[in-house]
């Protein structure tokens, strides 16, 4: 999140000044070696630049840091079989596996999906009146940070259903079911997404109710992960 606004707030300072990087702005090699290079000429508007870019390049670090040491111990975990899995699915990389499970807990404890829906706070709420009755928004009940990494993983299935190379990788060692449920899950999601802004929902809408049924993949395919890795029965 520090990190997250430190970007914000370097790109809204650019912004006041009318600069506007031509390429993809996406913090990538790329974007980041122009922000090192790029200059206002001018004393003080360069020093507030670069101490806002060095905030950013602090944080990356950090992150970084953090990231390694995860690396590090996770592999003891009891649930690093379920961290591989999740990892399966697009837009769930390393730390949001590791960050969803950590809040989550045992999956098993739900014994269906809505009641991961349920207690992440993405099912709609109830309005009764009259004899009548209306669904609004979600309830926002539960774990507040699961379901904003929850969310986060809904963006990717905006787009084309596709196995990236980066996806291939973390796709390896893993059992064939597990990678098929992903594939399943990315075709539907995707589906899911177009036939809702095609109805005419919000951005906003479609992607609450993909991470809905996001949220049911999880259950399975996390479920599955921690199955697969159990010592077989003689």
């Amino acid at each position: 999140d520090e990190l997250k606004r430190a970007r914000q707030t370097l790109k809204a300072f650019l912004l006041s000044h009318g600069v506007r990087y031509v390429g993809v702005a996406n913090w990538g090699p790329a974007h980041r070696n122009w922000l090192s290079k790029f200059s206002f000429g001018n004393e003080w508007q360069d020093f507030a630049f670069n101490e806002l870019r060095r905030a950013i390049e602090d944080r990356f670090a950090q992150c970084q840091r953090l990231e390694s040491a995860m690396r590090d111990a996770v592999p003891r975990w009891g649930f690093y079989p379920a961290v591989l899995a999740l990892q399966s699915m697009r837009g769930i990389q390393f730390t949001a596996a590791v960050g969803l499970l950590s809040e989550l807990g045992d999956l098993s404890r739900f014994a269906h999906p809505r009641q991961l829906m349920a207690w992440l706070g993405v099912t709609p709420s109830e309005y009764s009146s009259g004899g009548k009755r209306r669904q609004g928004g979600i309830t926002k009940t539960g774990n507040s940070f699961a379901r904003k990494l929850l969310i986060e993983a809904a963006w990717s299935y905006r787009h084309t259903a596709k196995v990236s190379p980066e996806i291939q990788r973390r796709h390896e060692g893993l059992p064939k079911v597990i990678v098929d449920r992903a594939w399943d899950a990315q075709v539907r999601l995707c589906r899911r997404y177009r036939k809702l802004v095609a109805r005419g929902k919000s951005t906003n809408v479609a992607i609450v109710a993909v991470a809905r049924e996001l949220a049911g993949f999880i259950w399975d395919i996390g479920r599955l992960g921690m199955a697969q890795a159990s010592p077989r029965s003689e």
